[in-house]
């Protein structure tokens, strides 16, 4: 009897799933960067997963999704919006200019807006469809070659031609820091961009340095990794 007292009194775990972990992560960082944590929006990246992998994370309460691929997003979603229409979807990829017409029509940000063709290609669907995705320009702030995005000195200019020449309202910046390099330098740089270009929406962070994002203003944090483990293939 005692013995088994003993057993019944013991501390019991508590299973906390990774979606979970990731959200905890976020109020921290937050509450240590004295910001409401409902400022950040976890964007999960689902992109090369399947529908099965998916539903458990929109069980969960998950709402706001990220792809890479417009065709790998029509091909799996709708069955799943058909269930959960709240659904917000980011495309978070390159974008060809020739896909211009689905992306509009199927998600609800683009954060690679990087050239005047896909400038010019998303104003007309814009207009077309009467439908105004949240868009950001991605800066490409380790002016990496094999990266896409706007140079930082090119920055400035750029915003203002979508603004005047193509009539697009950009929402704010993203950025993806180079691998080997410390993150933080290149998220206060897209920060200082974003302030002196009056936009407010920061698209930085991933599953390594998401915390460091958010200390510097990230308004989206992109995290697959931490919440559906490592990629298939």
């Amino acid at each position: 009897m005692y013995y088994f007292r003993l057993m019944t009194d013991a501390p019991k775990t508590v299973f906390e799933s990774p979606l979970a972990k990731v959200r905890s992560a976020i109020a921290s960082a937050c509450a240590e960067a004295k910001r409401d944590p409902a400022s950040v929006t976890l964007v999960a990246v689902s992109k090369t997963f399947d529908t099965d992998a998916i539903e458990p994370v929109l069980i969960e309460g998950q709402r706001v999704f990220g792809e890479n691929r417009v065709q790998e997003a029509r091909a799996k979603w709708p069955t799943l919006r058909a269930r959960y229409p709240n659904v917000e979807l980011h495309l978070i990829g390159p974008l060809q200019s020739n896909k211009a017409k689905e992306a509009v029509q199927f998600f609800d940000a683009i954060h690679a807006v990087d050239r005047p063709s896909v400038c010019a290609a998303l104003a007309k669907e814009i207009h077309k469809q009467a439908r105004a995705p949240l868009l950001f320009v991605e800066i490409n702030t380790g002016a990496e070659p094999q990266k896409a995005g706007v140079l930082p000195e090119a920055a400035d200019a750029f915003l203002k031609t979508c603004r005047e020449t193509y009539g697009l309202a950009i929402g704010g910046l993203m950025c993806i820091p180079p691998l080997n390099e410390a993150p933080a330098p290149h998220f206060a740089l897209t920060a200082k961009i974003a302030a002196r270009n009056g936009l407010s929406q920061l698209s930085m962070g991933m599953t390594a340095d998401f915390p460091i994002a958010i200390r510097f203003g990230a308004t989206h944090v992109r995290v697959g990794t931490a919440i559906f483990g490592a990629r298939p293939g």
